[in-house]
């Protein structure tokens, strides 16, 4: 049907108008309730475009025809091949055709985690999944087995290729399912890989980032998990204290917020970096007798990109506790000049491998046009105001 403008021009071709509408709905809704994998949002990707980018890896639709990834390519099909060679079955052409139909069948539920275009067909998706997956089984293998290594191997015999795998991976736009990684790492187990795939993957190969480690690992970290970002995600989350508490009772709604470091200092609070002997993460912040305790976090180059795509997906993820949106706008509180960097460093809270400026800086930054409803460090946040503002008073009396 069209509809005409004075005169007897067309002006629109209402069918065609509703198409493209009903078109554009598919394409921007989730597919499913199992949606948990997104395109960074503009309002957060501006900020800093490179902190969500690969800089080496595409894992999943959404960088797969990014030609900077394609000189990696290889080494995906290399790690595919090694997992499916050691696998208990004797063909190896059977077992990946095996592999393919088992992807296959579970493409749609795979799709469905997905929010928005993939920009391929369903053919070339469950390709990239079965060989995307297959290098992560494999590399977290070969990470946790020293036996599955050869010398010449192209990631763990190159210093800067583990480290930009390693970030690689945690980038919230270079993600597949976690139940496509199951159903693979079921289906290729060997007799000599006796561990849960998610404890090989938290214990083995993200074991230097934020130190987390077999003594702080817990079952619940893997049960559940999305994909490895959530699995990160999951193993500070899980054995702290503060993402225990009752979500409904920390709303941020008064603008109450953390003092400097400087302001504390200056009212006799005192700063101790959490003991190392004691199992925690960085997310267990204490405040007691005026001692403010804090776990030690690591300063690096790296670091803004974890934080920013843990933050965004906390955002992107109905019903997702802002736990360490929370925690990064504690730091942003009490970190908000050179000086309040410099009280924490001292105290060993802070490890910086940066400038301190530009530390300073990304701190500031990182909780720029994010959205906190629930504030898990609201309880911190009273206590230690009330510490200074009778430490004023009786100053004054």
């Amino acid at each position: 049907m069209e509809d005409q403008a004075e005169g007897g021009d067309v002006r629109i071709d209402i069918n065609a108008l509703a198409t493209d509408l009903e078109n554009m709905m598919h394409d921007d809704l989730p597919v499913s309730s199992r949606c948990c994998i997104f395109r960074v949002p503009n309002v957060l990707s501006r900020h800093n475009p490179k902190a969500y980018a690969p800089n080496a890896f595409s894992i999943g639709p959404f960088h797969y025809n990014n030609p900077d990834m394609k000189a990696t390519q290889k080494i995906k099909l290399k790690y595919m091949r090694d997992l499916i060679s050691r696998s208990p079955d004797t063909n190896p052409e059977k077992k990946l055709r095996d592999l393919t139909a088992a992807i296959s069948e579970a493409r749609e539920e795979a799709r469905g985690c997905y929010r928005g275009s993939i920009g391929m067909s369903m053919d070339e998706f469950v390709k990239v999944l079965v060989l995307d997956g297959c290098f992560l089984i494999e590399l977290f293998c070969k990470s946790s087995y020293n036996e599955f290594v050869a010398e010449d191997d192209p990631i763990f015999g190159v210093n800067c290729m583990s480290t930009f795998l390693l970030y690689d991976l945690l980038l919230l736009e270079n993600q597949i399912p976690w139940l496509v990684l199951e159903l693979l790492f079921d289906m290729t187990m060997s007799p000599n890989v006796a561990v849960p795939l998610s404890k090989l993957a938290v214990t083995t190969f993200f074991v230097s980032i934020f130190s987390i480690g077999g003594n702080i690992y817990q079952k619940e970290v893997g049960h559940g998990s999305k994909h490895i970002l959530d699995l990160f995600r999951n193993s500070l989350i899980f054995p702290s204290s503060i993402a225990k508490q009752d979500r409904s009772l920390n709303f941020l709604t008064d603008g109450k917020q953390m003092p400097t470091a400087t302001s504390l200092q200056e009212a006799g609070i005192k700063f101790k970096k959490a003991a190392s002997t004691t199992p925690s993460n960085i997310l267990d912040v204490k405040f007691e007798d005026g001692v403010l305790e804090i776990p030690q976090l690591t300063i690096q180059d790296t670091t803004e990109s974890l934080f920013r795509n843990l933050i965004c997906y906390e955002q992107c993820l109905p019903y997702c506790g802002e736990v360490i949106t929370s925690y990064a706008l504690l730091l942003d509180n009490l970190i908000n000049t050179p000086k309040d960097m410099e009280i924490l460093c001292k105290s060993d809270i802070i490890d910086n491998c940066m400038d301190i400026e530009d530390a300073t800086i990304f701190l500031n930054r990182i909780v720029s046009d994010t959205y906190i409803l629930h504030f898990y460090y609201c309880r911190l946040v009273d206590e230690s105001i009330v510490y200074v503002v009778l430490f004023y008073f009786v100053l004054v009396t």
